[in-house]
């Protein structure tokens, strides 16, 4: 154990075993919180949370703020414009990566199973990665898919050099799609498939290849955070990972009132399809791994394993060890990072 970790787990001691419960503590610690994405299904047990008070519980007056992609968000974390975000750490790796100077890190990995995928529709004839070659490809700058895209490539054996990007808002990714202005789209198979059925685009015509199927080891959505902000507030770090931790067993337990927290958030969320949604993305956090030893069960060469597919991917000369860059040490007690059956 280094000495830095014996000092925290000293520090945060007996503190991290059990929420905090505000009111008599004092004032509560602002915190500006960005998720990755626009409020949809898979972003409600982040705002049931904050309705139910977990970050209070915690100490903590949390703002959430909506999201503009995987890219974005560390970005953000590392401006110091936002204490904590949650996106895809493959993002924050890559950033680690190519600016050494940055401090961002990941203290919790939420979602194992990746949802990074190019999406297309069967009317344009392409039905395996290669088939893209050539073809309109439209995602925003920061999104997932299209920045990890090049490890996709490497997997499959696409030239990167005849794929014609078109780079779009997030609202304008699957309607053009559908209409037939780009030939594919990049992005988490829960957000694309799902708008493309808001679309009345039929599901038997949707065709996803998920990065994952084609051999690429990515872990997928975890909370962000800069380094010297964690080691300075050890106890905001754990019960930020607590709060969303109870938000989302709560939301798989019952998905209507985490959907009725996303539609006070944003009244024009179709119901329906945003619950279908949110139970497509527990698939990518309900894991075997998680299943078996809970959300703490992530060994560090897995971590590992998927920095160097952004390493290779990308061409990148520089390293990252896994220790440096995945902390489980502000992870809360084992017993509340289980995933009870009940939950789903």
């Amino acid at each position: 154990m280094t000495t830095t970790r014996r000092m925290l787990l000293a520090a945060a001691g007996g503190l991290l075993a059990t929420p905090r419960i505000a009111g008599a503590q004092g004032a509560l610690t602002p915190v500006k919180f960005s998720l990755d994405w626009a409020f949809q299904g898979p972003q409600a047990p982040y705002l049931l949370a904050l309705e139910k008070g977990y970050y209070r519980d915690e100490g903590l007056a949390v703002t959430i703020d909506r999201g503009f992609g995987a890219g974005d968000v560390p970005v953000k974390i590392a401006s110091g414009a936002y204490e904590f975000g949650v996106g895809d750490i493959s993002a924050v790796a890559r950033l680690r990566l190519t600016q050494p100077g940055t401090d961002v890190i990941c203290p919790f990995v939420l979602a194992q199973g990746s949802p990074l995928s190019a999406i297309t529709l069967r009317r344009t004839g392409i039905r395996n990665p290669k088939e893209l070659e050539g073809k309109r490809v439209a995602a925003p700058e920061t999104d997932g898919g299209r920045q990890f895209f090049p490890a996709f490539a490497r997997a499959t054996g696409i030239d990167t050099a005849k794929i014609n990007w078109i780079t779009v808002t997030p609202q304008l990714r699957e309607p053009m799609l559908a209409r037939g202005d780009a030939d594919a789209i990049t992005g988490f198979e829960t957000s694309g498939v799902f708008s493309l059925l808001a679309l009345n685009v039929p599901r038997a015509d949707i065709v996803v290849m998920r990065y994952s199927n084609f051999g690429v080891a990515l872990l997928s959505t975890g909370l962000q955070v800069r380094k010297a902000y964690a080691e300075a507030n050890p106890r905001i770090v754990t019960g930020m990972i607590r709060a969303i931790i109870r938000g989302h067993l709560d939301a798989a337990r019952d998905p209507d009132g985490a959907i009725a927290a996303l539609v006070r958030r944003d009244a024009t969320a179709p119901v329906a399809l945003e619950k279908e949604r949110l139970a497509a993305n527990f698939e990518f956090i309900r894991t075997p791994e998680v299943l078996s030893g809970g959300f703490g069960n992530l060994p560090m060469s897995r971590v590992q394993a998927s920095i160097e597919t952004i390493r290779t991917a990308f061409n990148i000369s520089a390293t990252l060890a896994a220790e440096d860059f995945y902390l489980p040490q502000f992870l809360p007690p084992a017993e509340q990072l289980r995933f009870p059956a009940a939950a789903g």
